[in-house]
């Protein structure tokens, strides 16, 4: 796919799908923007480049003058549900244009909007969060960062910035480990499944609930995040009863575990609280200090209060529609799986308690 610009210094500008030969531009260009992108070739493959269950042909796009990448960014694909209706959904990463090409990162991803029913903005730089709105981005919700203790004692063994800050954070996360509520999984069992069994799971995927937009999820999919080469991500199934009756999905960033997604087929709040409490008891045995996750329904995040987690940050959540599309009125449901947040890290203090 390739699209004509209007001509620029060094020639057109034209957008084109990149390929692993540019690899090391696309690594410089976003170091160049002040970001800190991945440069193992095969975190790069990964990301940008291997076959998606949801995408078809390469997920990374740049704009070139003919001698130079003036623009990139890349593509998590996904597929909205809310009632009967369904919609395609791209979230962009690795976004980043040359200072001196005006308008380069702008004209890539109206391009790239132009793929899709919807772009999702969740959080972002704070230069991102100023142009979003100016580009058709609207405000759709929040998404809050929860995070539960596991292992106060981890805490030092973390680098920090304000070393002085060590001694108050393992207080707290302290005070937070002895009044958590005891761990109920409601006769739920837990077991670690692999890519071979992931059809046992098809009957337990998210599905559309009144007043809920939801991400598809696809065994697929969950197959793809378990090949990411960049953290380790491990799957659990819940069963009761000889049967299964949801999962949810863990990575591990330096220091910090992540619930990365999750789904229960139930209506009763004490099946999600197991949920969340399963997670815990999974995630105690990697040495991480703590488990953090996202909710972007108040439900969601409910049950996360009442099984020990905390607050600790607020994104906001944006939408842009094509010109035949409207937002839909429901709550955004969004899991760390739906963009790069579950395997983002930059090697040092990942911690938020």
């Amino acid at each position: 796919m390739q699209v004509e610009f209007v001509p620029g210094a060094a020639g057109v500008r034209r957008v084109r799908p990149s390929t692993p030969e540019d690899g090391p531009a696309i690594v410089a260009l976003m170091q160049q923007a002040g970001l800190q992108p991945h440069v193992d070739p095969v975190h790069l493959h990964w990301k940008y480049w291997r076959e998606h269950p949801d995408w078809f042909g390469p997920r990374s796009f740049v704009l070139t003058d003919g001698r130079d990448l003036l623009a990139h960014g890349a593509v998590v694909p996904g597929t909205m549900r809310w009632g009967t209706r369904q919609a395609r959904v791209i979230h962009m990463i690795d976004w980043a244009a040359r200072r001196e090409a005006i308008g380069a990162g702008v004209l890539l991803m109206k391009h790239i909007g132009g793929m899709t029913d919807f772009l999702l903005g969740i959080g972002g730089s704070r230069q991102s969060r100023q142009i979003m709105p100016r580009i058709g981005y609207q405000r759709c919700g929040t998404v809050r960062g929860y995070v539960r203790t596991l292992n106060p004692l981890a805490i030092p063994r973390r680098p920090t910035r304000v070393p002085w800050k060590r001694g108050p954070r393992m207080a707290r996360s302290l005070l937070w480990i002895l009044s958590a509520p005891r761990m109920d999984l409601g006769g739920w069992a837990v077991r670690r499944i692999g890519p071979d069994a992931l059809d046992e799971l098809s009957a337990v995927l998210p599905a559309p609930q009144p007043g809920l937009v939801t991400l598809q999820r696809s065994t697929a999919l969950l197959r793809h995040a378990l090949a990411c080469p960049i953290v380790p991500v491990e799957l659990y199934a819940l069963e009761r009863g000889g049967r299964t009756g949801g999962y949810f999905m863990l990575s591990f960033a330096p220091g910090q575990a992540r619930l990365i997604d999750g789904w229960v087929s139930s209506e009763d709040p004490a099946d999600w609280r197991a949920l969340a409490h399963a997670a815990v008891q999974a995630a105690r045995g990697h040495g991480a200090a703590e488990l953090a996750t996202w909710a972007s329904d108040p439900r969601w995040g409910q049950i996360l209060r009442t099984c020990g987690f905390h607050e600790r940050l607020q994104l906001p959540i944006g939408l842009r529609p094509s010109a035949k599309e409207v937002i839909p009125a429901e709550t955004l449901r969004v899991q760390m799986i739906d963009n790069d947040e579950f395997y983002l890290h930059f090697g040092g203090n990942q911690l938020w308690a």
